[in-house]
């Protein structure tokens, strides 16, 4: 089989599994159910190879210190994470070659209970950790039962009796790395979130933009750095402050891959919504990137990337958003940093945070002598037009183009992105 044959047949069947929601679950709750079980598939097939390997590694080190013991389970599971649930570090006779998941399907009266167990079981790679701040800390398992509400989901879908169900079809698709590369993964995701977007009808252009676009946006943002990009090896970032599931950085990453094989890229995001950043972190987890760039919070009242400047930045923050919760913190650092801060050229209305995207990614470019920045950044036309002479926008705008910041506006056709 094909690799598009393959990609095209495990997105169907995901698809098909959305079936068994009809009836129970609203359109719009498709994606936030099924997402986290193709996840959860994913690593479950994952860590199966060397699920013998990690078992006898902690059957043997178990009573060692912490830090020793996640030495010697990473080693022995060759990836940034492992598992030591009851559930995989035991296997009977007869269970050889059934993963997991597979094995607790065969219990189907304590399935919830189980999966439970199994999620609590995942530790990755210390130093994937915000080992520094706990209430913040990245693990598969907070990934799942914060973020994604795991917990809940199960609960709910077990007494709807639709969890055996679930959980028996996710059994029979194969996800394993041999079959699907995290290349592949990533198109994966892709398309199972644009279909979930589609039938969430979600607020115009806020969650899904066309790889079409993004990957314009891509041309433009390497478009001066010639063949210089695509000879030998290269270190870049990239960043989107307002990145949802990171289809963005992701199609990024592809491209310049795609250019450079030798290119070495860090993709680092921030997100408001839980769901999307759980999302977006278990991508960036799958992927083998380093997923404690991928930051949760508001990028306006809680920038989690202060100090960093990037390569290249790109994003489509959500049209008009409103930011009079977070005005307090925003209008403090203006009044009191001025242009030592991120918004020193001025603030746009309350009900549109747009150009305040704009100036949080200003922010961030490199300097001239770093090798400086690119930033592509798709906007509905209130920026363009909106605030007579002296408003904030206007002086945002006056910033921009008396610094020769602004090097081109892109019209795109009416009616690209979904629901628009």
């Amino acid at each position: 089989m094909s690799t598009q044959e393959n990609f095209s047949s495990t997105v169907s069947f995901i698809w098909s599994v959305a079936d068994l929601l009809r009836g129970d679950y609203k359109a719009h709750q498709y994606g936030s159910m099924i997402l986290p079980f193709v996840v959860l598939r994913r690593l479950d097939q994952a860590i199966e190879a060397t699920r013998d390997d990690v078992t006898k590694a902690y059957e043997t080190g178990k009573n060692r210190p912490r830090p020793i013991l996640e030495k010697t389970l990473l080693k022995a599971s060759k990836m940034s994470f492992f598992n030591i649930s009851p559930q995989a570090t035991s296997r009977k006779e007869g269970e050889e070659g059934k993963t997991v998941l597979e094995k607790i399907t065969e219990d189907p009266a304590n399935i919830a209970d189980q999966l439970i167990s199994y999620i609590e079981g995942f530790c990755i790679d210390p130093s994937q950790a915000e080992i520094d701040d706990m209430d913040a800390e990245v693990t598969i398992t907070r990934i799942f039962l914060k973020h994604f509400k795991f917990r809940d989901k199960v609960s709910d879908l077990n007494q709807a009796d639709l969890l055996y169900q679930i959980v028996k079809k996710f059994t029979q698709v194969d996800m394993s790395l041999e079959t699907v590369s995290n290349h592949d993964m990533g198109y994966i995701f892709e398309e199972l979130i644009r279909k979930f977007s589609e039938q969430a009808n979600e607020t115009a252009g806020e969650h899904f933009t066309p790889r079409e676009v993004i990957k314009m946006m891509v041309n433009l943002l390497t478009a001066e750095d010639g063949e210089g990009l695509s000879k030998g090896h290269q270190i870049r970032s990239i960043y989107d402050p307002a990145c949802g599931t990171g289809g963005m950085i992701s199609i990024a990453e592809k491209y310049l891959l795609n250019l450079n094989p030798d290119i070495s890229l860090q993709l680092y995001g921030q997100e408001l919504n839980p769901e999307s950043y759980a999302t977006c972190a278990s991508d960036m987890l799958i992927k083998g990137q380093d997923v404690k760039r991928i930051k949760l919070g508001n990028s306006f009242s809680q920038d989690q990337h202060p100090t960093s400047t990037f390569s290249y930045m790109l994003s489509n923050p959500p049209f008009g958003v409103d930011w009079s919760k977070v005005e307090k913190k925003v209008r403090d650092e203006h009044e009191t940093l001025g242009f030592s801060g991120r918004f020193g050229p001025g603030l746009p209305r309350k009900s549109d945070g747009s150009l305040l995207f704009v100036l949080h990614m200003l922010s961030k470019m490199k300097s001239p002598e770093e090798g400086g920045s690119r930033i592509a950044v798709v906007l509905n036309g209130s920026p363009l037009f909106s605030g007579a002479a002296g408003s904030g926008e206007s002086e945002i705008r006056r910033y921009l183009l008396e610094n020769d910041l602004l090097e081109a506006i892109v019209a795109l056709p009416d009616q690209m992105f979904y629901n628009t």
